[in-house]
């Protein structure tokens, strides 16, 4: 156990003004503990958590499972390079392998390594001369250089430049946009299948489908972005299958070990030597640690119907935001894709944030105006109707 003295919220926050980078923006709150979808703060009160871990506790705070299987990893081995094979990571690996479209994986500890790697792999599989590769307005893609570019969103560009060259933006959504920024240059389309720090936005019909033939016309890698819509948060193992769209690649993260950190980068058996020795690395990749908490996770969604419980959950959440919607004049839209759920709305969300904070409740907004949910899986019906009541509550009482 720490010999750390348990400091309050208002301590803690003190000490980070003193040695922590002020580069996120913070609640004043210090949270100590977590089980499922509740979370603790030093004072003891609790919170219905509805955007756990960003996304990452997908199986909430601290599946048991999960940490079962670290605590039993960190007695035998807790890392060796990746110049040595480790027996968990093969194991996790056929297990993404046989739950996707059959491919390889490159393990890393990020989203953005993870999508780093997916535009080296494009690049490399193509030659210099294909260099150029189309993203999409509203899409995140991570916080690297080369991701921050691939992020088509100039607020996170200021200040940063030179980018780096040869990404390409089209609107989200059109398709004509796509086939004019295609040249003999081009190698890759990137996209997540359902935007997610763009506010939960849902392509249209077909439109995936769409990019997959242009990919497949001008000999392009269709890389999907499932940091978000990955290990089951849809309702489906990946969101590629949530539309039946196959892409060439797929990059995971945030959910893939449960909360612990790792990413993945997973692409065909024909396309993966393109990643060849000396040309990418991660230290700590697939590390024992993750590797087991990966298998654990898994194991997890599998052996308590997790998946089904996604589609059972989702539509609560639409039917209930829906009904809501025409009682607030202020809600917009409804989007949900599995346990993604985004509520859009005419005015600035981040007063409803804070007014569900005081209740104990934690929600997100993303891009001003979409409250943005992403709970656990294993979300029970009582918590989401719980959940709902409440920010049904203060958007009724929101005056715009």
């Amino acid at each position: 156990m720490s010999n750390l003295e348990a400091l309050s919220s208002q301590q803690t926050v003190e000490l980070f003004k003193q040695y922590v980078i002020p580069n996120y923006g913070r609640y004043a709150v210090n949270l100590v503990r977590g089980e499922g979808s509740w979370i603790w703060d030093a004072e003891g009160n609790r919170y219905l958590d509805l955007f756990p871990g960003w996304g990452c506790n997908l199986i909430g705070h601290c599946p048991p499972r999960v940490v079962q299987a670290v605590q039993k990893q960190v007695e035998t081995l807790v890392h060796v390079p990746n110049s040595w094979h480790m027996q968990q990571q093969g194991e996790w690996a056929k297990l993404l392998s046989d739950r996707s479209f059959g491919g390889q994986a490159f393990f890393c500890n990020s989203g953005a390594e993870a999508n780093e790697a997916a535009i080296k792999l494009a690049r490399l599989h193509h030659g210099p001369q294909r260099y150029k590769i189309i993203t999409f307005e509203g899409g995140f893609h991570g916080r690297s250089l080369a991701t921050t570019t691939a992020t088509a969103q100039p607020k996170y560009h200021e200040g940063l430049g030179p980018l780096v060259a040869g990404f390409l933006y089209a609107p989200h959504g059109d398709l004509n946009a796509v086939k004019e920024l295609i040249d003999d240059e081009t190698c890759a389309i990137m996209i997540e299948p359902v935007q997610g720090e763009g506010g939960v936005r849902i392509p249209p019909a077909s439109y995936l489908k769409g990019l997959r033939e242009l990919a497949d016309q001008h000999d392009l890698l269709l890389i999907f972005d499932e940091v978000q819509t990955g290990c089951g948060r849809t309702g489906k193992w990946f969101g590629y299958q949530y539309f039946d769209v196959t892409p060439d690649v797929i990059t995971l993260a945030k959910s893939l070990c449960g909360g612990v950190a790792a990413g993945a980068m997973m692409t065909t058996a024909e396309i993966a030597p393109s990643l060849r020795p000396g040309m990418h690395a991660a230290t700590f990749g697939g590390n024992p640690i993750a590797a087991a908490a990966g298998i654990a996770t898994i194991e997890t969604i599998e052996e308590e119907g997790l998946l089904e419980n996604v589609v059972s959950l989702s539509e609560f959440f639409k039917s209930r935001f829906e009904e809501l919607k025409t009682q607030c004049q202020w809600i917009r839209e409804i989007r949900t894709a599995g346990m993604m759920v985004g509520v859009e709305l005419d005015v600035d969300g981040t007063p409803v944030v804070q007014k569900c904070l005081e209740r104990n409740l934690l929600i997100n907004c993303t891009q001003g105006n979409v409250i943005r949910l992403l709970p656990a899986m294993n979300l029970s019906m009582e918590q989401a109707e719980q959940g709902c009541d409440v920010i049904c509550e203060v958007l009724s009482a929101l005056q715009p």
